[in-house]
């Protein structure tokens, strides 16, 4: 007979995704969580934990049906808690929803009061037209500090409030100086678009940068990684962002009708700060481009390189895998991404002479300081220099 004097209740665990079983001492009930699968038992905190998942809250279900009745009401709050948080997030594709709690696993943390503004951030965010990479990477800026308030209201900080969380931040979470530059847009644009508070960060200084060098692959190297990638759909991407000095999300994002062989040119449509630009096609990459039509038939009106899913283009993490794997196969110890690949033909072109206004074209670039890196790793000057070591008669 069910005994109506035990109850079980169940909470979810904050950051462990698990269930935390608390219940009153009974023999029967205790025989019973055991036997769960996966179960264990929380000396510190006294409690069982099992999965945070449908299939343990129907086995507990199922377990203790008849010796006990589960109280779930803090197991409800939470998981809503968790899905409005999850309603923020702008998942690449539906078939990626499944990721979401992982993102999520720290909805707890979360006022209703910053829960709201976690909505209106991402609103405001939306309405601006930012781009789905940039309120991905500004919401998990905002999140940050959203976590650490707990019941703390976020539209009540001040500049002072906000001067010591980033000290905070540097100090003890260690980001880095681009990390922190990403959470002060992040909180500006908050504090400054949602909430209308004008020079609302004057007095907080931004982290100097560092100042490092374009990493690249010499041409020796470049022709290694290509002669070891033998997938003709991977030599192909990797080659294209050679070729014309594309942006790993630009390769990946190339539609078939955007290759025009009459022209000999390839159009970028809408890459980084919503531009569209022309690139040349270049006609050893052209001949691997008609090879690699004939094999694989990629979709007119759809995505050169599909991926796994009808519809949605090839992974940028699959792409960096792809290069990974070359560079160990052909012994390219320089570290780099696909990334290095674009700064490797910047770099290529100016060791040949091309005029440095063209390449910032090519590359898409709005300021000209960005492409002026590139004269301080060519070695189309430097060669030029005869060290005075040179001029010493050592004989």
């Amino acid at each position: 007979m069910k005994n109506e004097t035990s109850h079980l209740k169940t909470a979810s665990t904050p950051g462990s995704r698990k269930y935390c079983d608390f219940f009153e001492k009974d023999l029967s009930l205790n025989n019973s969580i055991r036997k769960l699968k996966g179960i264990k038992w929380s000396q510190t905190n006294k409690c069982w934990y099992v999965p945070l998942n449908s299939d343990s809250y129907n086995e507990i279900q199922t377990a203790l049906k008849e010796i006990a009745a589960i109280n779930n009401q803090e197991l409800k709050q939470y998981l809503e808690k968790r899905n409005q948080v999850a309603a923020t997030v702008m998942p690449v594709s539906s078939k990626k929803i499944a990721a979401i709690p992982a993102i999520t696993s720290s909805a707890w943390r979360l006022s209703k009061e910053n829960l709201v503004a976690l909505e209106q951030f991402i609103e405001q965010l939306k309405l601006k037209s930012y781009s789905p990479s940039t309120i991905r990477t500004y919401r998990n800026e905002f999140m940050q500090l959203l976590q650490l308030l707990k019941t703390k209201a976020v539209n009540e900080l001040m500049p002072g409030d906000l001067r010591r969380y980033m000290v905070y931040a540097m100090e003890k979470e260690g980001i880095k100086e681009n990390t922190a530059h990403s959470r002060l847009n992040a909180l500006k644009f908050y504090f400054e678009q949602v909430l209308g508070r004008e020079k609302f960060f004057w007095d907080i200084p931004r982290p100097k940068k560092q100042q490092l060098l374009p990493r690249f692959f010499n041409q020796n190297d470049i022709v290694a990684i290509i002669k070891n990638t033998w997938n003709l759909k991977h030599k192909l991407m990797l080659m294209l962002s050679y070729s014309a000095g594309l942006r790993v999300s630009e390769v990946v994002a190339m539609k078939t009708r955007n290759i025009d062989e009459s022209r000999m040119t390839i159009l970028i449509e809408q890459a980084k700060g919503k531009k569209d630009r022309m690139v040349s096609l270049s006609p050893v990459l052209l001949v691997m481009l008609r090879e690699y039509i004939n094999k694989y038939k990629p979709e007119v009106q759809g995505y050169l390189f599909a991926g796994q899913w009808k519809g949605e283009p090839y992974s940028s993490r699959s792409l960096q895998l792809v290069l990974a794997a070359a560079k160990q196969r052909a012994g390219v110890l320089k570290p780099g991404s696909v990334h290095a690949l674009r700064h490797s033909f910047a770099t290529h072109l100016l060791d040949k002479g091309t005029d440095v206004t063209m390449i910032m074209k090519l590359l898409g670039h709005n300021d000209i300081k960005t492409t002026l890196r590139y004269l301080h790793v060519t070695n189309r000057d430097i060669l030029q220099i005869v060290s005075p070591l040179d001029d010493l008669k050592l004989e």
